[in-house]
This record gives structure tokens, sequence and C-alpha cells, in this order.
């Protein structure tokens, strides 16, 4: 059997260690490299002959070789374990390299981080190894192969291997060396194992570092902050040390020394542990607020940077996320590194993902195969070495959907053996019988209740054993993934962290995902994904599904999370309450903020002099505000840093609560009468076609409309996964999407133009009955829609169910030139039903242009809820501003919603020579349905009679004290 396809992790590799900062010399092998691609699996030593050139780290796929291909579930060759396919892209890498005068080349060590995902290196044309396991690192002797000056070093890598049934991780296949290659010195200090505990009863820290040094010559652990030498494997108890946490990650440099090596260590006390079914650290139970995080970048895929990755924590610091999933698998050893620098809880996953076995129904599946046992644990061991000596990791995660097998009870028990200081966790085993948590993806909010008050369905796989379904019921939660951040979502969020926060056996959980996969090839202006190079099987656009765009722009998704996951909350007005929800720190970092505006406008701001606030616990403030006004005034309550932190500047905002204290009064205005003129009608501001009743001019300006609009550009998760579970099958399947519009009369009763129209499907007997009543007054003209469903809207015999609609509003068209939107209420972003967290009350400024997400995949967006007021303008100033009685949804854009409806890219949607501008009363919400439950009840626009207000007028001359932002 071929190398790449038997069972053997590797060959001539050396036991795994730590990944450690060492003062022995290096050499980076990064760089240009030679480069050439065959189709197959050739045979003997790669020899450079007119080749090509590549970076390295990189993928040859993004590199003008061959193309890269996404899958989330299929693998994309025959599933006939351990064999690849004959078609098997092989990329040969190449280099020359000097070694400097006097370098020590005796017993060196060649080090790869990451190769995909199989390859065989040679050091001066002699065969030094081979390895599996792609997102881990391997190391070959090759001392005895290097000579004075130059060297050679050539690396075969197979894109398919026996491996990559391990690794069917819903990411785009990029084979390559995408993580650094160094050349060690020998190591004098093989390996260390720090065990650095705290007591949170004392406050009392116990230090053992365990060694592997060459010769076993005597070292020396030295902690000088702490005044700490020892010797190793001896515990020292310090009796005074900070605690290292996600919230204070506090570290102390360490180093271990013997002649001729140092290496330096970042320590932090801290101690995990189960105390009565809760998972605590430092004595106190955790609650993650996390994110499941690929690495990805948009042109280097997963050749990442460490300023890449300190980007995204930056980010995740910035947002309130604690806690990151490395899915699904380990990452970048840097990224660990600033995990601990910056403070984030890990759950470290090691690269294992067996997922498309669901189409044998689980059968050849390796997790239950004795014979893929010594590969599974040798990337198990792999991960667990290479990381163990970071405080931030506190989880390990033996793989993802791979289902059960008896492989898993090998690799946790070699893992608690090895590190009984950490827990270990896997979802999709649903005994649990080798983790120490319950853990579900995207359940219902109904069945996360359940678990909380313990009171869930048995699952069959623990029905027949009631001891093992007693351990189960006793572990703590944690949701591995959920709220599918696909496209314009995820909706819900705030719902699932009441129940998340309601009970303490539920411990947080994990968003899936960090940041969208979409690829930016050289020269293009959209991002690809499956599907996009022609390819039959492919994932589609189920990578698009992360809370930071491609370029790391962060999405209303992630402005949602972070509000809905704050860690301090603010309630009141009355009383004013200052809720501490972190768990190991108080909120003397903080400066808590208070601003009042009246419609908008601020008119009052001040200090809140606030005392420290233990963890989980609560204080009242008091807070004297100015006397009534007559308009609205809205209270805004900010909590920000105090002091420049290693993720943000001073200033920046941790949290924050908006309160209404007064409403606007309602003053009534009288109607004036409408005048008939031939075949057009004029009332107040507005000219109307006599025979539809449409308005054709409003203020002088030439519009179309306004016309009931039932209709959205589905979102992704309006579509569901694989149209299984969205509510665009219903929708269509009622019509929705080609509504007909009749009018049956335009009247004039009193001072009001009637216009009485049926908007209906094409093909079937539902419908609905629309009126549009029109009256004014010398500067306003006021419209109000009565919304009436007629027929079985239920759903019959011979007719479709239809129980929501996606939107209930009217659309219109203005002039393209006004282009600019200036409105008071809900913003700066988008929201939507469920997704309306963080919209904040305020004045604010955009162009029509500015008003649109950019989504990878166009979909329905934008919407602005809570509008009280919103002007359209041209650059003179000229325009209209519409209020809403009660508030309404603005949307406004340059292509319309089919056209949208109908773009694959971004490149696709083509500024047409009008504004299209929806008013709504609401919308349906988005819900998670591309991977998890569709918009809950609360959130849904029932098909149901509607009445709303809207009220034209010019645009008033602007009002010197406002500011929109």
């Amino acid at each position: 059997m071929r190398y790449f396809e038997d069972l053997t992790p590797s060959t001539g590799a050396r036991e795994p260690r730590a990944w450690l900062r060492s003062s022995r010399p290096r050499l980076s092998l990064n760089g240009r490299w030679q480069f050439r691609l065959w189709p197959t699996a050739p045979d003997g030593e790669p020899r450079p002959d007119g080749w090509g050139e590549l970076e390295v780290p990189g993928h040859w796929v993004l590199q003008g070789h061959d193309r890269p291909r996404y899958t989330n579930t299929a693998f994309p060759f025959p599933i006939d374990p351990p064999y690849a396919p004959d078609a098997n892209p092989t990329g040969d890498h190449f280099r020359w390299f000097d070694l400097p005068d006097n370098w020590p080349a005796d017993g060196a060590v060649l080090r790869f981080e990451g190769v995909d995902s199989c390859f065989k290196v040679w050091v001066n044309g002699v065969e030094a190894g081979t390895a599996k396991g792609s997102r881990l690192p391997s190391e070959f002797t090759v001392g005895h192969l290097l000579r004075p000056g130059r060297n050679s070093l050539a690396v075969r890598v197979h894109q398919w291997s026996s491996g990559s049934y391990l690794e069917d991780q819903d990411m785009w296949w990029l084979p390559g060396i995408f993580r650094d290659v160094t050349l060690l010195a020998r190591p004098l200090i093989d390996d260390v194992f720090v065990h650095a505990s705290y007591d949170h009863l004392t406050g009392a820290g116990t230090l053992r570092v365990e060694t592997v040094v060459e010769g076993a010559p005597d070292a020396v652990v030295r902690v000088p902050e702490l005044g700490v030498v020892a010797e190793p494997g001896v515990p020292v108890t310090v009796p005074v040390v900070e605690p290292w946490s996600a919230e204070l990650p506090r570290l102390y440099d360490a180093t271990v020394e013997v002649p001729g090596e140092t290496v330096e260590l970042r320590i932090g006390f801290r101690t995990v542990a189960m105390v009565d079914g809760v998972f605590t650290a430092n004595g106190r139970p955790l609650f993650f607020r996390g994110v499941n995080r690929h690495e990805h970048d948009e042109r280097r895929g997963r050749a990442m940077t460490v300023e890449a990755m300190r980007q995204d924590l930056v980010l995740m610091k910035q947002h309130n996320v604690n806690a990151v999933r490395t899915a699904h698998y380990p990452p970048h050893p840097a990224f660990l590194d600033l995990c601990d620098e910056l403070g984030l809880w890990v759950i470290d996953e090691c690269d294992i993902e067996t997922h498309g076995f669901i189409y044998t129904d689980w059968r050849g599946n390796p997790a239950d195969d004795p014979a893929w046992a010594p590969m599974m644990l040798d990337r198990m061991r792999r991960m667990v070495e290479r990381d163990k000596n970071h405080p931030s990791v506190v989880i390990w995660s033996l793989a993802n959907e791979s289902h059960r097998g008896r492989n898993f009870g090998e690799l946790a028990a070699w893992t608690r053996d090895r590190d009984p200081g950490r827990a270990v966790f896997y979802e999709r085993d649903r005994t649990y019988e080798f983790s120490d948590f319950y853990s579900l993806m995207y359940p219902p909010l109904e069945d996360l209740e359940a678990i909380g008050t313990r009171t869930e369905d048995v699952p069959e796989e623990t029905a027949g054993d009631p001891s093992l379904e007693a351990r189960r019921r006793a572990l703590p939660f944690v949701l591995a993934e959920y709220a599918h951040a696909m496209g314009n979502g995820p909706g819900g969020l705030a719902d699932y962290q009441r129940i998340l926060e309601r009970y303490p056996r539920l411990q947080g959980g994990f968003l899936w995902e960090w940041i969208d996969h979409g690829l930016l090839l050289p020269g293009a202006t959209d991002h690809v994904y499956g599907g996009d190079f022609g390819e039959q099987l492919h994932g589609a656009n189920f990578c698009i599904d992360g809370l930071l765009f491609p370029d790391r722009t962060p999405s209303p998704g992630l402005t949602e999370y972070k509000k809905v996951i704050e860690p301090v909350r603010i309630t009141g007005p009355d009383p004013l309450v200052v809720h501490n929800h972190r768990t190991f720190t108080g909120v003397d970092d903080l400066e808590f903020l208070w601003s009042v505006a009246e419609d908008g406008v601020e008119v009052d701001a001040g200090r809140l002099d606030v005392p420290d606030v233990p963890p989980g616990e609560s204080i009242e403030l008091g807070l004297v505000l100015p006397a009534s006004s007559g308009v609205e005034r809205v209270l805004t309550v900010r909590a920000v840093l105090a002091k420049d932190e290693a993720w943000a500047t001073a200033g920046h905002e941790v949290a924050w609560a908006q309160f209404v204290l007064e409403e606007p009064a309602v003053v009534a205005v009288p109607a004036g009468p409408v005048v008939e003129s031939g075949d057009v009608l004029r009332l107040g501001g507005g000219e109307f076609d006599r025979s539809t009743g449409r308005l054709t001019r409003l203020f002088g300006q030439e519009v179309d409309g306004p016309v009931l609009d039932l209709w959205r550009a589905p979102t992704d998760n309006d579509n569901g996964q694989g149209g299984r579970n969205g509510v665009t099958q219903e929708w269509r399947a009622a019509g929705l999407d080609r509504l007909l519009h009749r009018v049956d009369t335009v009247d004039v009763v009193d001072d009001e133009l009637v216009v009485r129209t049926r908007v209906a499907p094409e093909g079937l007997g539902v419908g609905v009955r629309t009126t549009y009543r029109w009256s004014a007054d010398e500067d306003v003209l006021r419209l109000t829609v009565d919304v009436e469903p007629e027929g079985e809207w239920g759903g019959t015999a011979v007719t479709p169910r239809c129980g929501s609609w996606p939107r209930v509003g009217v659309r219109m068209t203005l002039p393209q030139a006004m282009e600019k939107v200036r409105w008071y209420g809900g913003g700066p972003g988008e929201a939507y039903a469920d997704s309306r967290e963080a919209a904040r009350v305020g004045l604010y400024t955009r162009t029509v242009d500015d008003l649109q997400t950019p989504y990878v995949v166009p979909q329905e967006n934008g919407a602005r809820v809570d509008v009280r007021w919103a002007e359209l303008t041209d650059a003179e100033g000229n325009g209209v501003r519409v209020t809403g009685a009660p508030h309404f949804q603005l949307t406004a854009r340059r292509w319309t919603t089919e056209d949208l409806e109908a773009a694959r890219h971004r490149s696709d949607l083509t500024p047409r020579d009008h504004i299209y501008l929806n008013l709504d009363l609401a919308q349906t919400g988005l819900g998670s349905a591309s991977c998890g439950p569709a918009a809950t009840a609360p959130h849904i626009l029932e098909v149901a009679p509607y009445t709303f207000t809207l009220h034209f007028r010019p645009v008033p001359s602007p009002d010197p004290r406002t500011k929109a932002d």
C-alpha cells in the first residue's frame, strides 16, 4: 500500500512535544520555493527542472495551480477508506538553503507546523520521513543529513490521503505547506510541561515544571517576579499569586535553563474543575460567550499571519467574546499565545472529523474501527503535547461530528491520564460516555429550556443504560454550536441568551461562526464560494456563515452578539441598576456615562458615580433627570473602558442601555380637500392618477407608488438548510413572490381619497384586500393602509398553507438623486424583529449606498427599525420626510427586490435610475434556519389584518442643534 494511503501516522518523525520559545539557533525556511504540480502521485525524489515558484507558507490552489474546493459534509472523492483516487493532485516543493557558518547542525530538527494533507521529506536527496495530520506539527531529526554551506530540501505534498478521511471539516480543501517551516538546532531541553494551579481559598499558587532534557543535566526553573528558583519536577508553593482568567489574563515570565539553552515561558496560574455538575475555574462557575473559529484569510486561506490572528482576537475582545472553540482543528500555535496574552477561554479541538460518512450511514467510519485508532490517537497526542502549556486552554475536544466509536474512548483515556488538569469534550456521541459535558448543536429554545431544568428527553443512545443516562443528566451543558451566522442573521440571539443565563447547568455556548470563508482571488472583486469553479459536488455558499465578512469587517450579526452578551447589563430607568455578569472582576475598570436626548438632540449628559460591583452582584443608582419637555426624551447609559487595555483604548464601549422617558405629544391636524383636475387628483402636496389612484408626484418630485409589498429577497436563513426547514418554500408556494395588483375603486369621500385594491398571486385563490386612505392638510400628506387577508391562507386539501408573510409595508420609487438619507430611529446599522438589540435610537445620516449591508451572497438587508421619521433628499436638500404611526422600518436601495433576489454575487447588482423605498410596518424575523431553528413565534409576522399610517411632508429646514451620526 502506498504510504499516503496506509494507516501509519508518520515515519521517521520525532515524538510530539510542546511548542517552545528557545534560545537555540533556528533558521526559517519560509519564502519562495520552486514548485511543480502533478495530476497524480509521481514516483521518485522531486528533481526541479524548469519549475515555477510558490510562496511558503501557502496553498498552491490560491497561487494559480489547480482550484480550491469547498464541501460542507461530502468528501470530494469516492468513499473507499483508506484509499485515495488516482486523480490525486500532488505538489512537489523544493528549495535550497545555506547553513550559516558554525551553525550547530548535529542533531538538528526540521519542523513543519502544518501540511495538508500528507507529505514526504528529502534533505540533500535522502528521505527524512513522512507524516499525515494536516493541522498539527511534524518534526524530523535531520542533522546527519545536513552539510556545511548549501543544502536542498524537497517536500512532496499529496492533496488526498488516508488522513483526508479524518479531515472533513466543513471548509475549503486547500492543499499545501500552509504553516511555517523551520530548521531548529538540536534541542537540549526537549520538552516542558507546566503545571500551575491556583487555590481560590488561600490565594496561593502551586508550580511544578516537568522537563525532558537531553543527557539529563541539571535544569533550573526561574520565575523572577515571584522569586522562584526551583528544580524541575519539584512542586513550589507561592503564598500569593494573581490568577489567570480570561477577564484578567495575568501571566508571569519564567525560564527553564540548562547550559547552552534557555526556554522562555509565560505562566498563568489557574485551576479548572468539575464541582457538583458545574465546570469551574478558580472556584467559580464559567460561562462561555464564545465563537467557533476556523482559520481563514480571504487571500491566503489557512496560511494565517500573526497580524490576522491578533486582529481576530482583538475584535473578539472588543465584542465581548470571552471564549473560542478552535473549530475544527488546533490553530497555529501563535494563536494560543495570543489567547494567553489577551484573555480568552479555549476549547482546543483535535484534527478529526469524519462527517462525510453520513453518506454511507456511517459504514466504515474510522471512529469505530480499531485499525484507525493509532492515527486518531497520534493526532490527539500531537495536539495535547503541543498546546499543554497554555493557561487559556481549559478543555480538550476529541473531534467534531464524527459519530460514535470505541476509538474516542482511547483518546479520552490517554488525554485524562496525560493531563488530568483539564476537561474533555465531545458533542456528537449522544451517550457522552467519554465527554465531561453534555452538548448539542442548534437546539430549539424549548429543548434548551428543558436541558436547563434537567427535564430533557432521554436520548435513544442511553435509554437502555440507566447508569450512563444518570451520568449524562448530571453533566453541565455547553452549546458546541448555535445561531448560524449565515448571510443576514442570526436571529434570536437574545432569546438564547435569556435561557442560557437563567439556569446554572447551562454554561454558555459557541456561536457558529467567526468569519465568512469567501476567497478573493487575484484580480477579482467578488468573493467566491462553492460552485464558482464549475465543480459539480460542492457546498455552495454554506461557508459564508461568519460574524465577520471575509475582509474581517464586522457584520451586523457581530454587533448584535456584542450587545446580547454584554458582561455588564444596565436596566432601568426607575431604578437604574448595574448588573455585573462577570465571573472574576468588578466594574472599577469601567466608567459609566449618561445622556438625555430630546427628539435625538442631546440636551444633558454626565458621569455616574458607580462604586465597584463584585462579580455576580448588582447595584441601584440614583439619577436626577431633566423636567418634562413635551417631546420624546431618551436616556442612554453607557459603560466604557476607563483606561487603555491591550485590546482597546480608553472610551471603548462595553455595554449600554436606552430608556424612553417621555413619549411625544400627538397633535391632530385638519384635513384639506381633494382637488379633481381631469385625469389628475391633487391632495396636499401629492398628485394622483385618477384611474389607478397611484401617487405620481410628491412635493414636485416624480414618484411611483406606494403599493402594498409582502415580499423580500430571501435570506439564507429564510431558505433554510438545503431548502428543508426554511420559510421561503412556504412563501413561494403561497405565491408571495408573484403578487399582482388590481384596482377596484378610486373614490373621493369627503376630504379623503380612498383607493381599494386586491393583491393576489397567480394561480391561487388567496388574496389581500388593501385600502389606501389619503388625506392632507397644507403641508402633510397622510396615508393610512388597511390590509385584510382573504381566502384560505391556513391551507386546504388543495391549497398550500402560509402562516406568515415576509413583510407588511409599501414600496415606492423616488428619483435617483434623492440618495441622502437622514432618520431618527434605530441605528446605525440594520436590524430585524429578532436581531434588534443593538439598534439604538438616534439621529443618523447615510447615503442610500451606505445603507446596504454587503453580504457575499445578496439577500434582504439594510432595514432600519423603530424609525420615527426619515428624510430622503437630493444634493440641494430637496426631498421628502416620512413619519410613521406607529414607528416604521426603512429600506432604500438602487435596485429592486427582484434584482436582489436574482443576484449570486455583489457584482450582479447593477444600480437602476431610481431609488426603491420600502416603508414597512414590520418584517418577519431572521431565525437561524440555514442550520438551526427558524424565527420563533414572537418574531413572526402572521397572516392577519394590519393597519398603519404614514405622513409625508416636504423636508423642513434643518435644526442647527442637530448633529446626526
